[in-house]
Parts: C-alpha cells; structure tokens; sequence
C-alpha cells in the first residue's frame, strides 16, 4: 500500500496512513492499495461494510457505483489485448471528499500511466484524478478495438489466400471474446451516465461535461463492437464460401482428371481383352503406337480442358 499526497499534480509519500485520515490544507491523498489493505483502510475511513464485503468476496464483479453518505465505491473493468486474449481486471475506487482509493487484485496500466497526466494538468482534486483515470480506461477500450479490426482484417485475408480447419476456432473465440465485451460495456456505460448527469456532490458541477465526453466515447466503443460483431459473422461466411469454393474447384480437378482417363482406360480395355485378332496386337511397334496414341488423347483432352478453363 502507498499513500501519497496529490498537490498540483505534485507526489508526496505519506509514511504515517492515519494522517490521510484527516483532509490536508492542500491537495488530496490517493492511496494505491490491495485488498489486504481494507483491514487498515475500512475503520479509517468509514467505508461501508457492503461495498468491502463485495470486494473481498467477489473475484469479477459488474461495473457499478455506489453512492454512500461520506464517499462513493466505484467498479470499473481494465482492459488489455495481448493478441491471443482479451483480458479484463477490476479496478475498485472509493472516492471521498479529500482522498480517493484505488484497490487492484492485479497490476493495472491505466494506473501507472495516470501519474504523468496529473503532473501535467496539475490536479488537486480527487474528482479530477477519477476523470482522468477513467478516461484512460476508456481508451484502452478504443485501442483494443482497434486492434481486434486490425486481426479480424489480417484472418480475412488469410481465409482468402489459404483457409484452415484452424481459422474456424479463431472465429468462434474472437466473437465470443467480443459479445463477452460488448456485456461489459453496457454497466460500465451506466457508470459514466451516472457520473456524467446525476446530481452528486463529490463531483465538481464544471467536471461533469468530461464525464459526458467520455460517456459518449464509451457509446460510440459500444457501437465499434456491434460493428465488429457483425464483421465477425460475415467472415464466417467468407469463410464456409472459401471452403465451397474449395472444394469445388478439388471436385473439377478430379472431374477432369478422370475424364482424360476414361479414353485411355477404354484403350488398354481393349487390349487387355483376350481376343487373337486385334489390330497392331502382334506388331513390333504396336504397343510403342498404342501409348504415343493414348498420350496424344490425355494431352488433346487436357488441353481442350485448360482453353475452356476447366482445369
């Protein structure tokens, strides 16, 4: 666990956690936490027993927030996209008046890469670290869907250049990995909703038009993902016409190939029969004729298949 004290986007380690406890004539404290900690965290700020108790005893839970008397509890998923998998991570927020409280089982990007961003826009509120925070939570969602696009365009063309009995799993798991997604979204929707038009008074009036900003960008994410859905299905179809086609184009090859043979197999036929008289039967170059003739015929047939594009 670290506290620190936010001034002006400012870091300062609090050694002594009961002094976050008090609200500083300055500034904030975020206290970056595990679950572990709340044994600490929960008398000293009075948070309600339902949302630790949640928290502890739930691994996955749904986006939500909750609005108690003295802070808010706030359950948001991080996203990250490693290219085999998408994975989704709690971030749990209680947000006070003074501090703000973030809780991860896991290591989060999004928290490492909001310090920078407070520095820079010098923030001294914990409604302001929040805004922040989500909306590079929000982001990722954009980038990770972007990348989805970016794979679903490289599986198409490899089903047109080569299908596999392999690109039928990758179908069926990414489309599962984005409905999976898309169900997310909705409660974490609902959460910036809330944040964006109720009445709350841990959120500052003027941040609440950001909250709407990034309200929208999580609508049109949602809409991304419909769209990729969508994607999703016709490249099921691209893929079972390219087996078809496949197939298809296996069955003329064998078609055609058995018709050239059909003559030939008709001439050794008759050869093969065990009459005394059949012409050229007893030449010393019958046999040499009767196979520069047969190959004259697969040659002829073969050729009479590729001018009518056949083969």
């Amino acid at each position: 666990m670290k506290a620190r004290l936010v001034q002006d986007g400012i870091f300062t380690l609090v050694e002594d956690i009961t002094q976050t406890a008090y609200p500083p004539q300055h500034g904030f404290y975020w206290i970056d936490a595990e679950p572990e900690d709340l044994d600490i965290l929960q008398p000293l700020f009075h948070l309600h027993e339902l949302a630790v108790e949640d928290m502890l005893t739930e691994e996955e839970q749904r986006p939500k927030i909750e609005l108690y008397d003295t802070h808010y509890f706030i359950v948001v998923n991080s996203i990250r996209f490693d290219d085999e998998e998408i994975f989704l991570r709690a971030l749990n927020i209680f947000l006070g008046k003074h501090y703000i409280i973030t809780i991860t089982r896991q290591k989060i990007n999004e928290i490492r890469a909001v310090k920078p961003v407070l520095w820079e826009e010098k923030v001294t509120s914990p409604d302001q670290f929040l805004y922040h925070l989500m909306d590079l939570i929000v982001d990722n969602y954009t980038i990770v869907g972007d990348r989805i696009d970016a794979k679903i365009e490289k599986l198409e063309e490899d089903i047109l250049m080569h299908t596999k009995k392999s690109h039928l799993n990758e179908i069926i798991g990414l489309r599962g990995e984005i409905l999976w997604l898309r169900k997310v979204l909705v409660p974490q929707k609902e959460v910036l909703f809330t944040l964006h038009k109720k009445e709350l008074r841990l959120i500052s009036e003027p941040l609440k038009k950001y909250f709407g900003d990034i309200y929208e960008n999580a609508v049109k994410i949602s809409e991304t993902f419909d769209t990729l859905r969508d994607l999703m299905g016709n490249l099921r179809e691209a893929y079972q016409s390219s087996l078809a086609s496949r197939a298809n184009d296996i069955m003329r090859i064998f078609t055609a190939l058995t018709t050239i043979f059909m003559p030939l197999t008709f001439i050794t036929g008759i050869y093969g029969m065990n009459f005394e008289y059949i012409p050229g039967l007893h030449s010393h170059y019958g046999g040499i004729a009767t196979v520069v003739f047969m190959v004259i015929v697969g040659v002829s047939m073969f050729i009479l298949f590729r001018k009518k594009d056949w083969l």
